[in-house]
């Protein structure tokens, strides 16, 4: 397959409340296929519709790509996430997180993403699928149009220093040293602002990063997932 290199700049400035200047934003390119093609309009499942939910706080959660092609997750695009590029942590999504285990979600109808839109983010979230879905379920409960919510997570994510994980030679860390990744490289984030996921095979799959009502670091509020000391498994980078 034919492919081109398209750059997208991450950038934007956010408050984070991290101490000094935001990192400054760089240029970050990735290889995409020529027939990058929008994924059609979700249609919401009627029990996940959640629409009256006021929002208490958001959350940025990156998933740890080489475990998404590792056991081929259906959110992921195979060809721009597994074969063409080789990334650390994506963007899954940025989510406005109600007060209580109820979330606002799948707020308003809306139409698929333009191809323009899906291009200018493929870099960030690598999957026409989950772009799409992502608006839907949670951009849609804050945000006017799907440019604005993913030029808010650009960012949000632009203001994080996110780590490359490096594990041991047998494939493991602690859910410590992976909350550790992040600490060192961002002063204002606090260990209890970072959910540490892991599947039902003790393995890494995510990291959530907890923000209030103003995108600053914040306690998670439905708590901070693996233990430090647990030891999880952890998929390197090719």
């Amino acid at each position: 397959m034919t492919a081109m290199i398209i750059r997208t700049l991450i950038g934007g400035a956010v408050a984070l409340g991290l101490a000094g200047a935001a990192q400054a934003s760089d240029l970050k390119a990735c290889t995409l296929p020529r027939d990058v093609v929008p994924a059609p309009a979700e249609v919401p499942p009627a029990d996940q519709i959640h629409t009256d939910i006021p929002i208490a706080a958001y959350l940025l959660a990156l998933y740890w790509s080489p475990e998404a092609c590792r056991s081929n997750i259906p959110e992921s695009d195979k060809a721009i996430q597994c074969e063409a590029n080789s990334f650390g942590f994506t963007v899954h999504g940025l989510w406005p997180n109600g007060p209580d285990r109820v979330h606002p979600r799948y707020c308003r109808p809306s139409p698929p993403l333009s191809l323009k839109t899906v291009k200018a983010n493929l870099c960030m979230t690598p999957s026409p699928w989950l772009l799409q879905h992502e608006w839907q379920a949670h951009g849609t409960c804050d945000w006017k149009t799907p440019e604005a919510y993913f030029k808010k997570a650009r960012a949000v994510r632009a203001g994080l220093n996110v780590p490359d994980l490096q594990p041991e030679a047998n494939g493991t860390m602690t859910a410590g040293q992976v909350r550790a990744a992040f600490l060192t490289r961002n002063r204002g984030l606090r260990a209890e602002g970072l959910n540490v996921r892991v599947n039902r095979d003790n393995r890494l799959t995510e990291v959530w990063v907890c923000l209030d009502l103003k995108f600053k670091p914040a306690a998670c509020r439905g708590g901070n997932g693996t233990p430090d000391p647990v030891t999880i498994r952890v998929t390197p980078k090719r």
